[in-house]
């Protein structure tokens, strides 16, 4: 009989094993032998990458909006703040700082209406958008979009001068890329692989595997071991774009084995602890801060739509 864990994340942060049956993967569409070894744990290995950048963006809801149509009824929309950034890692200093941050409002209207936001006094202004859609969910889809283009066009810069790791999964056409996903949605391997992830210990990774419909390699990581966890806490799962040549993404993952845990977080520091790395926390502390008291803009929109229907 399996043992109970009391996960080691805050409650209201979720579980970082968090099933979502809809992302499996296809039948045999994951390769496990893609990097030619045996299936075992395989220590970390630094290369000396001298700059590393962490790259993460953060949204937030600054109202909802209403269309109110008197004949086809209310269509709903939303105005979002969303911010993009990297935390650039100069290791031979040693020093971090803040760079390439980015912050743009949006307003998003459902059902393709032609309306647009009138001009707010606040920098960056917003820009008017529009979904086809009306569902609520959606809308916030559609911001999310808007973050993660953001997220992808600072990577791609950085990536022309730095190794760079990206707070979550990275799009296929990305460039040489690393993404760091810290929960875990679906389960991609077979019961014996399985068995080699529990056994990883800090600064170990497995060997890569393949996602065949997800066009990426992938690897587990170990960041570290927590008194009291079960076999995969302190797991992340880190993937870089197929299109990438073999030799290069085996360099990528043994970097990340040798490197990550240096930056994990500290549970008494971090409610998502050790998966929410450091430099991505203070990343989303300074994005939080570029995005403006959230009062002051809620406040700031309700005055310019009041006036121009006045």
């Amino acid at each position: 009989m399996a043992d109970i864990f009391v996960e080691s994340w805050a409650p209201e942060y979720g579980s970082p094993l968090d099933n979502d049956e809809q992302l499996r993967p296809a039948e045999g569409s994951v390769d496990h032998t893609v990097e030619g070894v045996a299936w075992s744990p395989i220590d970390g290995r630094d290369d000396g990458e001298a700059v590393i950048a962490f790259v993460d963006g953060v949204q937030r809801v600054d109202a909802r909006l209403t269309i109110d149509d008197p004949e086809q009824g209310p269509v709903p929309g939303l105005c979002g703040t969303i911010a993009a950034g990297a935390t650039v890692w100069e290791r031979g200093v040693p020093v971090s700082t803040i760079q390439a941050a980015e912050v743009e409002r949006w307003a998003i209207v459902g059902s393709g209406r032609s309306e647009s936001l009138p001009v707010i006094d606040l920098h960056p202004g917003y820009r008017t958008t529009r979904s086809s859609s009306d569902d609520p969910a959606q809308l916030m889809q559609a911001l999310g979009d808007l973050r993660q283009a953001a997220e992808r066009r600072i990577a791609a810069r950085l990536a022309e001068s730095c190794s760079v790791i990206v707070d979550g999964p990275v799009h296929e056409r990305s460039p040489v890329t690393v993404g760091c996903i810290k929960r875990h949605h679906v389960t991609y391997l077979e019961p014996a692989e399985n068995r080699v992830v529990g056994r990883l210990g800090s600064g170990q990774r497995t060997p890569l595997f393949t996602i065949s419909n997800h066009r990426r390699y992938a690897w587990y990581v170990r960041l570290a071991t927590l008194r009291g966890g079960h076999s995969w806490t302190g797991i992340v799962r880190c993937e870089t774009p197929a299109h990438v040549p073999l030799p290069e993404a085996v360099a990528a993952a043994d970097r990340t084995a040798a490197l990550l845990p240096a930056v994990a977080s500290e549970p008494h520091l971090d409610p998502r602890a050790p998966q929410n790395l450091v430099p991505i926390a203070a990343l989303e502390r300074e994005l939080r801060h570029l995005m403006g008291d959230p009062g002051l803009v809620f406040r700031a929109l309700r005055a310019a739509v009041h006036a121009e229907a006045s």
